[in-house]
């Protein structure tokens, strides 16, 4: 089959790591020192001061960051350039290479590299994705594909039938029928095994593959109403993983606070943030209840150069920006749960995949 890969099994060694202290609002946890399960939430652009706006924009509560025991910083730049794009931002976290700008699931060289969620899968994993922008979009792309450029969006819609991921929901469903090549690959994705479902969120899940297209491309914005779509399918992932006793590998992406940043467009990325944080603490309360996962939250990089700027009055914000494309900041990481005092200091963003991995070592 075109575009298959074959799987390697990669034995990656861990590097030293130091531990922050906790926050007295964390959430208790009483687990073993290696989680059976992980969920990788990834805010597209979410850097310190667009996590800080949940802290006064927030309307009720206090923001699900407030949860966690372990925070570390991630350094950005990939192998091509100081300042990342979002396909080698998130290629480190899939592959544990650091890569080129706009490379998909591949080395500096082009050549295709295994995936985190390709090496669980030949371990029972159940696993999972989803996105507010098309599942092809540069971060969920490179969990399953391996191209050369993140705008080969239909070559990265043929890895999706034959992948194997147990569940997907996001956008995209254009890349699937309306394609140069003729190809109607929700039939492919049929006969693979997987439910298809383009209308709705459904409430409860199913037993098969599932393939959950809710727009042609990206989803609505929260602006546009959108509304509880990532919580929900954040829930419903895990409601229908969690049956795996193998143990499950979740990826939630929070696209479009990145998307508010390079329109610098401050509500925009507000809601969006917001929004990623309801997701955020619907993986907490599973984390908690479950007591063997992984909750890790980061970014792949920051967008928009975004502050949250003072005046002469230091009661009124005003949320301004320093550029329309990324910065190269450092990146919060969040983690609580089984492991997660690996995530703790100052390290490079492909190191979050090799922690990953130790943990995950058989």
């Amino acid at each position: 089959m075109k575009h298959l890969v074959k799987i390697l099994f990669l034995v990656f060694a861990s590097t030293f790591f130091y531990s922050c202290g906790s926050s007295q609002k964390a959430t208790e946890f009483t687990t073993p020192n290696k989680p059976k399960n992980i969920i990788l939430l990834i805010g597209d652009g979410m850097g310190l001061s667009q996590v800080s706006s949940a802290y006064f924009y927030k309307r009720e509560g206090n923001p699900n960051f407030d949860r966690f025991t372990t925070i570390g910083l991630s350094k950005t730049s990939s192998a091509s350039d100081l300042i990342t794009d979002s396909a080698a931002g998130a290629t480190v976290f899939s592959t544990g290479v650091k890569t080129y700008n706009n490379a998909i699931g591949v080395a500096v060289d082009s050549t295709p590299v295994p995936t985190i969620m390709e090496h669980l899968i030949q371990r029972n994993y159940s696993t999972g994705i989803i996105a507010t922008s098309s599942i092809q979009h540069a971060t969920p792309a490179s969990f399953y594909a391996h191209v050369k450029h993140r705008n080969m969006y239909e070559d990265i819609t043929e890895f999706i039938p034959y992948s194997g991921i147990d569940f997907f929901a996001g956008g995209g469903l254009k890349f699937f029928t309306n394609r140069e090549d003729g190809r109607n690959l929700l039939d492919e994705s049929a006969t693979a095994g997987y439910k298809i479902i383009t209308d709705f969120l459904p409430s409860e899940t199913s037993s098969e593959k599932e393939l959950i297209l809710l727009a042609e491309d990206g989803m609505p914005k929260m602006q546009e109403g959108r509304g509880d779509f990532l919580p929900r399918a954040t829930q419903l992932a895990l409601d229908k993983l969690s049956r795996n006793k193998d143990g499950f590998f979740l990826v939630v992406e929070g696209s479009q606070i990145d998307w508010g940043g390079h329109a610098n467009d401050a509500p925009y990325l507000i809601l969006e943030l917001l929004d990623f944080d309801e997701a955020v603490g619907v993986a907490l309360d599973f984390a908690e209840q479950n007591g063997e996962t992984l909750v890790i939250v980061t970014a792949d990089h920051e967008t928009g150069g975004f502050t949250l700027a003072g005046n002469d009055n230091y009661n009124d914000l005003n949320p301004v920006f320093s550029t329309t494309g990324h910065s190269a900041t450092m990146v919060p990481v969040f983690a609580i749960g089984p492991g997660a005092e690996l995530f703790g200091g100052i390290y490079e963003n492909n190191e979050i995949y090799h922690k990953m991995m130790q943990l995950l070592a058989p």
